[in-house]
């Protein structure tokens, strides 16, 4: 039990914990972010949309096990519904190959200092509907933004650049001023999940 779950008004001036082994290596919190890599997950989520990914290049898990790779999938809030004593949620993730550490979610873009609860998450993996359980602030409202680690194949961080290129050239993203750091979230592995 941490000290934010035990007073969640602590909050405004102290971020949740994270574990740090399930995060992509270096990642720092505040109370309203994630940032990986330096760059903050709430700037790239606004300037892009979601869902996406940041895939971290480093490969994580056993030494030379360089098979799988941590990152964060952003996800906004699509619907929320209480009934049957459960609340639900959907998500606009539809994770793929994605492994996400759901127990590690987190609300970013704003402080929350509702009590956490129980909620169950419906997201899109491998073309069908899937459920976990995890617990998040009791005042989530459509539009919030979810962070939650994840562990990716490693065939998805080569071929990241080339989505994030195409995706580029197809209008898919904002365009940014050319002062905008586009091409150093594109060689970190940053891509819109389909």
């Amino acid at each position: 039990m941490t000290l934010t779950r035990l007073l969640p008004t602590l909050r405004r001036s102290i971020p949740d914990p994270i574990v740090p082994g399930k995060w992509p290596t270096g990642t720092r919190v505040t109370t309203t972010d994630v940032i990986v890599g330096g760059f903050s997950m709430s700037r790239l989520a606004e300037r892009d949309g979601t869902p996406l990914v940041h895939l971290d290049p480093t490969p994580s898990g056993r030494t030379g096990d360089p098979l799988r790779h941590r990152g964060v999938a952003l996800a906004t809030v699509r619907t929320i519904a209480s009934g049957d004593g459960e609340r639900r949620l959907e998500l606009d993730a539809e994770l793929g190959p994605h492994h996400p550490d759901w127990a590690e979610a987190r609300l970013i873009g704003r402080v929350s200092v509702a009590k956490v609860a129980p909620v169950a998450v419906r997201f899109r993996a491998g073309g069908c509907h899937a459920r976990a359980t995890l617990e998040l602030p009791g005042d989530l409202v459509v539009g919030d933004l979810i962070a939650v680690p994840i562990e990716a194949p490693r065939v998805t961080i080569s071929v990241a650049g080339a989505v994030w290129a195409a995706q580029r050239s197809a209008g898919a993203t904002s365009a940014a001023n050319s002062s905008s750091p586009e091409r150093s979230y594109a060689a970190s592995g940053v891509y819109r999940m389909a």
